[in-house]
């Protein structure tokens, strides 16, 4: 009999055997699994990319702690939504789980609601984000959180979805139609299923040619709030890095038509400021975050004016990453050796024991010398780009 469910349903794991994907949270000794298999179960935050396994993570820990799961959106959940998970506020016999997709869109005063059942532990949170939690979640909420961030799955993840996707559906995928699929999903395998399941029930088989058709289908576009919303800011970014104002003006209209949170499109721009444009334009930076200030102020219509303003200006900036790439370096780096022992001459000496020891001798303010731990001697991060080169 085939089932009526849909294929993400029927597909989704139910234990972390069969969890594909996030290996730094759910492997063996991992926090994720530690922390399941001791039943240590407490309030956190699923930050990363769509269709990565954020709500499979939440229902698999529910089941495997013998909890109640309650699922709300963040979108059109109230406060009165949560008060009938609460019910009479006392602790009960079975563990509560709040799984809260897209926390990031719960305002102030409904993170305050919430904050002392979290704290009081009535409920533990579970709160999926594709935003940074950072600048989402209020403080106090987000303290009593921890926070795990999810990456966007690999080729060889998103590959095994689609096998088991159609072996599920008992249909054949040859190499170039599988591949063109794990390309379009961009490491989201809810974007993948998806698109396997509406190619198999319009036209029952799978080539490049059905998946396209799938695609372009209007009845099945994504919606605003979920690929759809991704490509396009995606296709924003983009233009304005390729300096295309053009394109990125069209990109901008398309969201702002959308709807889309005015915010949230200006603090893209204040990331790309110093990610694309970086030392090659400082005032990009300045210029960004007061376009960020005019729409927090403003709001729709007119702030509309505001980012089209900076749009144009980001987009005709010349470009320099060797901050941003600089700082990737370094970061890979420290997550490669760790916290190397820093030198002496560049430690704090608070005390006459620390003086003995070294800690400061011959400090100068103003040296080319070295400054990087011995390991790392010799280390450029910092790789000024010529303006030829840029």
């Amino acid at each position: 009999m085939i089932s009526t469910l849909p294929l993400a349903s029927v597909l989704r794991p139910k234990n972390l055997d069969d969890f594909v994907g996030q290996s730094h949270l759910v492997g063996e000794g991992k926090p994720l699994r530690l922390a399941i298999q001791n039943h240590q179960i407490f309030s956190m935050i699923f930050w990363g990319p769509p269709g990565v396994g954020k709500t499979t993570l939440a229902k698999i820990i529910a089941q495997e702690s013998n909890a109640d799961l309650y699922e709300l959106s963040a979108v059109s959940a109230s406060k009165d939504d949560i008060k009938k998970i609460i019910g009479n506020g006392e602790h009960g016999l079975v563990k509560k789980i709040l799984f809260l997709d897209e926390i990031h869109r719960f305002n102030k005063a409904q993170q305050d609601f919430l904050l002392p059942y979290v704290e009081s532990g009535i409920l533990t949170l579970i709160g999926a984000t594709t935003e940074n939690p950072s600048f989402e979640v209020i403080s106090p909420l987000l303290s009593r959180c921890r926070v795990f961030t999810l990456n966007e799955l690999s080729s060889e993840e998103v590959g095994e979805i689609i096998n088991r996707a159609c072996k599920v559906l008992k249909i054949k995928i040859t190499k170039v139609p599988k591949d063109w699929l794990t390309g379009m999903a961009n490491g989201d395998a809810r974007q993948a299923i998806t698109m396997i399941d509406n190619a198999v029930t319009l036209y029952g088989k799978l080539t490049i040619d059905t998946l396209k058709q799938t695609l372009q289908n209007s009845f099945l576009r994504f919606d605003k709030k979920g690929e759809e919303h991704y490509n396009t800011i995606s296709a924003f970014i983009k233009s304005m890095r390729a300096s295309n104002p053009d394109a990125a003006l069209y990109y901008l209209a398309r969201m702002v038509d959308a709807g889309e949170d005015p915010v949230f499109i200006a603090r893209r721009m204040v990331v790309f400021a110093s990610e694309d444009i970086g030392i090659a334009n400082s005032s990009a930076l300045m210029l960004a975050n007061q376009v960020f200030q005019a729409v927090t102020q403003i709001g729709y219509p007119e702030c509309a004016i505001n980012l089209a303003h900076g749009v144009v200006y980001l987009a005709t900036s010349p470009k320099n990453r060797s901050a941003y790439d600089g700082l990737r370096a370094a970061q890979a780096d420290v997550k490669m050796y760790g916290n190397l022992p820093i030198p002496l001459n560049l430690r704090n000496a608070p005390t006459s024991l620390m003086k003995e020891l070294g800690y400061g001798k011959g400090y100068q303010k103003y040296t080319t010398e070295d400054l990087l731990p011995d390991k790392l001697k010799g280390k450029k991060y910092f790789k000024p780009i010529k303006k030829n080169e840029s």
